[in-house]
């Protein structure tokens, strides 16, 4: 299917790795012109050569950590020097401090917020505008099944990612009627790089295999398996297509179905 996303300008943020990669490497996939950042600048370089290499899109690579208003501010001011304009801007962050309400400091709350809410808002502002005069444009944010699902020891992320679904149906409201869709993704299990360490780990203190231990972490999925971050890149590159313009204010979940709740 093509979706239409040939020349656009997308620009995915903490996507040297992971979730941020895979959708990165989708609309590349698609011909879009891509803008990635991230904090480490080495691992940087080596996500925009990689997907340059296998694709031939032109990848704009700025660095910036999310939690700097400044950085935030100059990699909105590079994209739009470099390509004049924002078509679909895909929302992405790191995790939080894990944690229970007892363990965490007030440090670790303002960090979080900054991370998790405050560098979205500073993004779409950043973004927005050059959208609205153009008639067109989409609004992406990757969150978490947490929304649906608190998780244990993840308190920070259980409650300032919720605040990310505001922000979703207060812009689709506000800028629906200008062509400007705003949705969330609510994804699962991912298997990143980070999963990956992970398993390594327990299967070097286990005794197991890497891939015994993904099965077990993968025991509650109905799918049976972990996702891969392609895959949020594929329901994302959707959403930004015009044959999902009707898609407007949505919290999509994208979990193998491990969310039990029917509504």
């Amino acid at each position: 299917m093509d979706l239409g996303l040939k020349g656009k300008v997308v620009l995915v943020t903490a996507s040297s790795k992971g979730i941020g990669f895979g959708v990165a490497r989708v609309f590349a996939q698609e011909g879009a012109r891509v803008v990635i950042s991230a904090r480490n600048t080495e691992e940087l370089a080596r996500a925009r050569d990689e997907i340059v290499k296998e694709t031939g899109a032109e990848v704009l690579a700025v660095r910036a950590d999310l939690t700097v208003k400044g950085d935030v501010i100059n990699l909105v001011n590079e994209t739009l020097r470099t390509f004049g304009t924002v078509d679909v801007l895909v929302y992405n962050t790191g995790p939080p401090k894990p944690g229970t309400f007892a363990e965490l400091s007030d440090e670790d709350w303002d960090y979080a917020t900054r991370l998790l809410l405050l560098s979205a808002v500073w993004l779409t502002k950043g973004v927005v505008d050059t959208m609205v005069k153009r008639g067109w444009g989409r609004l992406i944010y990757i969150t978490s099944l947490t929304l649906r699902q608190p998780i244990p020891n993840l308190v920070l992320s259980n409650t300032v990612r919720l605040s990310l679904a505001g922000l979703v149906k207060s812009l689709a409201i506000e800028y629906g009627p200008k062509g400007i869709t705003a949705n969330g993704i609510m994804q699962g299990h991912i298997l990143t790089d980070r999963t990956m360490q992970l398993a390594q780990d327990q299967a070097r203190r286990s005794g197991k295999s890497v891939d015994e231990i993904i099965r077990e972490w993968s025991r509650d999925v109905p799918v049976g398996r972990y996702g891969k971050p392609e895959e949020i890149g594929y329901l994302a590159a959707f959403l930004a297509s015009d044959k999902a313009s009707y898609i407007n204010g949505a919290m999509i979940l994208i979990d193998g179905g491990l969310v039990r709740c029917v509504f």
